[in-house]
């Protein structure tokens, strides 16, 4: 997830997003504890869902080539990457409920934060698939993106607001070898904007996946994406559980946002949870 900035206090996230129950104060810590804590009881588990997409994804992605610089493999951008949970699932053995184990144990409870990053620097790297691809993170939460960097998860890290300035010079560069754009928390909090700024510095063939709430449009994306060259699928009655909604409010505002896109929310977000579709958005030629 990203953290929760918006351009001008009237962005999407203002309105999209405006009866969703705001998690601000984990967004941004030191370290992913609280992060975890939080989440554990509305059982969010959309990155879990994702790991294997992405997995097949990139793997269809560099099939398809060419490759990323120098003839080696692309490098993923995740975008909205908050602690780097997707880079931890993706590059290695473990899950999405070995996370929530790990970080809210009273082990980890009783670590300063620099005494858990250390612990984290040998937990993942003693984990690491030997598949590893190199992956860039991107998000507003510096102190989040700051902990996926120290203990290896990602290996450049960007806090950085796209919808308000455009990329730093290192983020423009780094985009010149990504392949691949991974996002399952963001959209909503992050617009068009976003894309069309990391879309200017790409230079080799790039694919998108972005898992997407029922209740946000990613119809403007689509476009700016098609005006980069690249075509937008989704498979409408393919569906992937994000997490429960906090109280009755949530789940009333996320059912009428639903059926005022014209889809159905029976079983799905009227039974209790957020769902997203996945939206694939790669070379029109391919």
């Amino acid at each position: 997830m990203c953290a929760r900035r918006t351009p001008d206090g009237n962005g999407p996230a203002m309105t999209e997003m405006a009866g969703k129950t705001r998690f601000d104060d984990i967004y941004d810590r030191p370290d992913p504890r609280a992060y975890f804590r939080r989440l554990a009881p509305f059982a969010y588990e959309i990155p879990q869902h994702a790991q294997g997409v992405f997995r097949r994804t990139l793997a269809e992605r560099e099939l398809g080539g060419p490759p990323g610089a120098d003839g080696e493999p692309v490098t993923v951008l995740d975008l909205c990457c908050s602690y780097g949970i997707n880079a931890a699932l993706l590059n290695h053995d473990l899950t999405l409920a070995d996370l929530y184990a790990h970080y809210t144990d009273e082990a980890a409870d009783r670590l300063t934060p620099g005494e858990l990053l250390d612990r984290d620097k040998e937990f993942y790297a003693a984990r690491r698939r030997p598949d590893a691809v190199r992956i860039i993170g991107v998000d507003t939460a510096a102190q989040a993106t700051a902990y996926a960097l120290a203990v290896g998860l990602l290996d450049e890290a960007y806090a950085e607001n796209l919808e308000r300035v455009p990329p730093s010079h290192g983020l423009a560069r780094a985009m010149g070898r990504v392949g691949l754009i991974t996002v399952t928390g963001g959209i909503g909090y992050v617009s068009h904007r976003t894309f069309d700024a990391l879309l200017e510095h790409v230079r080799i063939p790039l694919w998108v996946s972005a898992f997407v709430l029922r209740t946000v449009p990613y119809d403007r994306i689509a476009e700016s994406l098609a005006a980069h060259g690249l075509a937008t699928t989704t498979d409408p009655h393919h569906l992937y559980p994000q997490r429960l909604f906090t109280d009755p409010a949530e789940q009333r505002d996320a059912v009428d946002r639903v059926a005022a896109a014209g889809a159905d929310p029976t079983g799905f977000e009227a039974a209790g949870r957020y769902y997203t579709r996945l939206y694939e958005s790669r070379p029109a030629a391919a």
